[in-house]
C-alpha cells in the first residue's frame, strides 16, 4: 500500500517540475513534488540565474571602464571576485527562498529524496537518510532535468578541467581559459570571462559559433569577440589535453597540430538528460540512445499516466520551454485537450555581449522548408538610442514569406543581436507565432527613440516602403 496519495506527483523541482506543481495546484489538484536537493533545479542553482548574474557583473565592468566617454571620471575598474560571488549567491538564495515559500503557500507537498517510477503509477522516494516512501498518484510528471555533457580526453577535475557547474563557483578567475563549445552556453562564458580580463579561446567543431542562429546574427557576435580579444577557432576538433608539470593548467591540442596553453578548460558541449535513476527499464516509457525520454506532442510517455517534461525530453533545453511543457502536461491530465507546443516558434535568448534573441525560421531554414523568402535588416549603428547608450554593435533581421510583388507576407522569423535584445524579442515572438503579416505589424506605432524601433523599421521595409532604411 502507498504511504501517501496525490492527484499528481512531480519528480524533480526544476522549472518544468515546479511549474507543473504550481499550475496543477492553481487548477485545484493535490500535488506532491519530489526533489533530491533544493528546489529550483539547474536554472536557479547552476544555470540561468548564476550565469546571468556573472554576465551582469561583466556588463557593469564594461560600463565603468568606458564611463569617461560620458564625462564620468571613475578611473579604471577593479574586480572584487569575492563580492561578485557573494552577490550571486544572495540572488540564488533569495529566489530559492521565495520559490519554497510559494510552493508551501500553494500547498504543494515537497518530499526530499530521489524518486523512481513504479507501476500504478506510483513513485518510490529514497530519502537522504535512507528512509523510503511510496507515493501513489493518478498521474506522474517526470522532470528530473539534466547534467553537463563531457567529452573523452577531458576528465572533469573541477580545478583545471571543469563544466559550467564548477565554473560558476570558482574561487578566482583564471588568467586564461579554453572554452570547448561555441554554442549559447560557451559563448556566454567566453563573453563574461573575456570582459573581465581573462584571455579566452573558443574551440568549436562546427564551421561557426552559434550554429543554431541566423548567420548574420552569429557574425555580429563573432566580430565583437574578435575586437574584444576573444579568439574563436571554428571548424576544429579537440583531441585532448596535457596537464602542465606544476598542475597549474593544461595544454589543449586541437585542429591540425594546434595547441592552446591555458589555466583552465571549460567543457561546454551541451547537457544530457538525468533519466538513469528513474527506473524506467521496467515500464513502458522508452529512452533513446542519448538518454532522452520519448514523448508525444503532449509530453506523454509510453507508460500510461506518466508524462515527461523539460531537459528530460528532446526539446529545446530552456527554462521557459520547461515551464510551458509542465503546464501542457497538467492541461492534458485535466482532459483539456491542449494543443502541442510549436517548437519552431520557441523564443531563444543568449546573454553574451552582444546579446542574441530570436524566434522562428532563420533565412537558411526557411529556404530549406520550401519558403521563398524576403529579408530586411537594420543595424544598430544608425539607431539614436544605441548611440545614446554607446552600444552600436548589432542587427535586427526579419525573414518573411515573399509575395508575388516582392514585398513580404507572413513573418517567418525574427533574429536580433545587440544591446538588450533579450528584452525586445516579445513583439517579434508574437508576430511569428500569430502568423502575422508584415503589413499588419507595420501598422503599429513604435516608440522613439528606442532600440525596439529597429524591429518596426525592418518590418516596414518589407512592405515596400521604408523610412530610414
Amino acid at each position: 500500500m502507498a504511504d501517501t496519495a496525490h492527484d499528481v506527483i512531480v519528480v524533480g523541482g526544476g522549472p518544468g517540475g515546479y511549474a507543473a506543481a504550481l499550475y496543477g495546484t492553481a487548477a485545484g489538484l493535490d500535488v506532491g513534488l519530489v526533489e533530491m536537493g533544493r528546489v529550483g533545479g539547474t536554472c536557479l542553482h547552476v544555470g540561468c540565474i548564476p550565469a546571468k548574474e556573472l554576465l551582469e557583473t561583466a556588463s557593469v565592468f564594461r560600463t565603468v571602464a568606458r564611463a569617461g566617454q560620458f564625462g564620468v571620471e571613475a578611473g579604471p575598474p577593479a574586480l572584487n571576485w569575492t563580492t561578485t560571488m557573494a552577490r550571486k549567491q544572495q540572488v540564488i538564495d533569495r529566489l530559492t527562498g521565495g520559490l519554497s515559500s510559494l510552493l508551501n503557500r500553494r500547498k504543494v507537498t515537497v518530499y526530499e529524496g530521489t524518486g523512481s517510477l513504479r507501476p500504478g503509477p506510483a513513485v518510490a522516494v529514497a530519502g537522504r537518510s535512507g528512509e523510503r516512501t511510496t507515493l501513489e498518484a493518478g498521474a506522474v510528471i517526470l522532470a528530473t532535468g539534466s547534467t553537463p555533457r563531457t567529452i573523452a580526453g577531458f576528465e572533469v577535475d573541477g580545478t583545471v578541467v571543469m563544466t559550467s557547474d564548477e565554473l560558476l563557483s570558482v574561487e578566482a578567475l583564471p588568467r586564461s581559459a579554453a572554452v570547448i563549445g561555441g554554442g549559447a552556453i560557451g559563448c556566454e562564458f567566453a563573453s563574461m570571462m573575456g570582459d573581465l580580463g581573462v584571455e579566452v579561446t573558443v574551440l568549436e567543431a562546427l564551421p561557426r559559433i552559434l550554429a543554431g542562429c541566423d548567420a548574420d546574427v552569429a557574425s555580429v557576435v563573432q566580430r565583437s569577440f574578435r575586437k574584444r580579444g576573444i579568439t574563436v577557432r571554428a571548424g576544429v576538433k579537440v583531441h585532448g589535453h596535457q596537464p602542465r608539470p606544476d598542475g597549474s593548467g593544461a595544454v589543449v591540442s586541437y585542429g591540425d597540430g594546434q595547441t592552446a596553453d591555458v589555466d583552465v578548460v571549460v567543457v561546454s558541449v551541451g547537457r544530457r538528460p538525468r533519466s538513469g535513476s528513474l527506473g524506467l527499464e521496467a515500464t513502458g516509457a522508452a529512452v533513446d540512445e542519448r538518454g532522452f525520454v520519448a514523448v508525444d506532442g503532449r509530453c506523454r510517455t509510453g507508460e500510461a499516466g506518466v508524462w515527461a517534461v523539460g531537459d528530460l525530453i528532446d526539446t529545446p533545453q530552456l527554462a521557459h520551454t520547461a515551464f510551458a511543457e509542465g503546464m501542457l502536461a497538467v492541461k492534458d491530465i485535466l482532459g483539456e485537450d491542449p494543443e502541442p507546443l510549436d517548437r519552431l516558434g520557441t523564443p531563444w535568448c543568449i546573454y553574451c555581449h552582444p546579446e542574441v534573441a530570436f524566434a522562428g525560421h532563420t533565412e537558411e531554414s526557411a529556404a530549406a522548408a520550401g519558403f521563398e523568402v524576403v529579408t530586411s535588416s537594420h543595424r544598430h549603428v544608425g539607431n539614436g538610442r544605441a548611440m545614446i547608450v554607446g552600444d552600436t554593435e548589432g542587427v535586427v533581421k526579419v525573414i518573411a514569406e515573399r509575395c508575388p510583388d516582392g514585398t513580404g507576407g507572413r513573418v517567418l522569423g525574427v533574429h536580433m543581436a545587440g544591446p538588450w535584445v533579450t528584452e525586445q524579442l516579445g513583439q517579434g515572438y508574437l508576430a511569428v507565432n500569430w502568423e502575422a503579416t508584415v503589413d499588419e505589424v507595420a501598422a503599429f506605432i513604435q516608440p522613439h527613440p528606442t532600440l525596439s524601433e529597429l524591429f518596426g523599421e525592418s518590418v516596414l521595409s518589407l512592405t515596400g516602403r521604408s523610412l530610414h532604411g
